[in-house]
């Protein structure tokens, strides 16, 4: 489950940390980029925030130019219009912001494409340098497919989340004008409130949207580099490593040390490449809620329309350093793999990564 106590903290580290990388590389003439280092907790952090920034930066002019377009549409006398007239003037709305948005998907591949590579290549790095593990400093074949599954699903998720955001918002765009009109608001104060509506809803402003998507495409590039760079370097397993801190969460506590096979890391990997569309069920995220009965916390994953119990917590360690907690009821190692959850990214914004098992 990704805590939005730690998502918010997360988001002043990162910002902190991208500001002083734009001193470096705007003023300073310092190449951040060629500095990333996934072997580090703030290598990793630092990652995720020049990407975050990037796709940002490409999704801003759309977002604004939808907003815009939307509120030149909606910006009319209400109380003139019937029905059928409003429903038409919202649908017209959501097809201008749609046909604008289009573009974003499009222009976001063109940064994806390099920082998969870049993911990919800072991976192999930390693991020959850091893991000291045999491999060659080129992609092998693996690293090649890796890349362009990066690039081509992380696309599939913003053109769909582009969508859920349209349609989101010409269900609120109705309830504003039906409720304002039943208040009696007047022709300004309704397009007040859809111009509020379209710019935290069209834009995603306020949720983290692209610190979450980064985080995902960073952590899930750099664990499928470290399963090709194992299994190139002939390691049989690998464990699981959280960064031990006050904000990580119940569930990278609780697969903290635990270690899986590379060959069952790969074949979720090829079943991730081969049904893209079906991630959420092939690699769920791991989600917490707390048992009525027991008062303790639970964590599951949903998949396939089937909530799965993975773990209770006896004792929790969140928001405490160098503590991963006790846990009970847990699956084994196997049925965590069947789950599909062997590897990061276990949530929203997942700073755990994996070493090689050479006990």
């Amino acid at each position: 489950m990704c805590e939005t106590s730690a998502i918010v903290d997360h988001e002043l580290v990162v910002a902190a940390r991208h500001a002083s990388d734009l001193i470096l590389g705007r003023y300073l003439r310092v190449p951040v980029a060629k500095a990333m280092n996934l072997g580090t907790p703030r290598g990793f952090d630092r990652a995720v925030a020049e990407l975050a920034a990037a796709l940002r930066s490409r999704s801003a002019a759309s977002d604004a130019e939808a907003v815009h377009s939307v509120i030149g549409i909606l910006d009319v006398d209400w109380l003139g219009t019937t029905a059928e007239q409003r429903r038409n003037l919202v649908s017209q709305a959501m097809q201008a912001a749609g046909r604008i948005t289009s573009a974003v998907p499009r222009t976001v591949e063109t940064v994806f494409g390099p920082a998969a590579n870049e993911v990919v290549d800072a991976t192999r790095t930390a693991a020959r340098r850091g893991q000291r593990l045999n491999i060659a400093a080129d992609f092998n074949a693996l690293d090649r497919r890796i890349t362009e599954h990066l690039r081509t699903s992380q696309t599939t998720y913003v053109r769909d989340e582009y969508g859920r955001r349209n349609a989101a918002f010409g269900e609120r765009a109705r309830t504003i004008v039906a409720d304002g009109l039943e208040s009696g608001l007047g022709r300004d104060d309704i397009a007040a409130e859809l111009q509020a509506a379209a710019e935290g809803i069209l834009t995603g402003r306020g949720q983290f949207y692209w610190e979450v998507v980064a985080g995902s495409f960073v952590s899930q590039g750099r664990s499928f580099a470290q399963l090709s760079a194992y299994a190139e370097a002939g390691i049989d397993r690998y464990l699981i490593e959280a960064v031990l801190d006050e904000r990580t969460t119940e569930v990278c506590r609780f697969l903290h040390g635990k270690s899986f096979t590379v060959g069952a890391g790969l074949r979720t990997f090829e079943r991730m490449e081969a049904e893209p569309d079906s991630v959420p069920n092939v690699a769920p995220w791991v989600r917490e809620a707390v048992d009525p009965d027991t008062g303790r916390k639970v964590l599951f994953v949903d998949s396939g329309g089937q909530r799965t119990a993975v773990a209770e917590v006896t004792r929790s360690g969140f928001g405490s350093r160098d503590d991963r907690g006790e846990f009970g009821r847990s699956l084994s190692e196997q049925q965590l793999i069947d789950l599909g959850i062997s590897f990061p990214p276990y949530h929203g914004l997942c700073r755990t990564t994996t070493v090689a098992d050479v006990r």
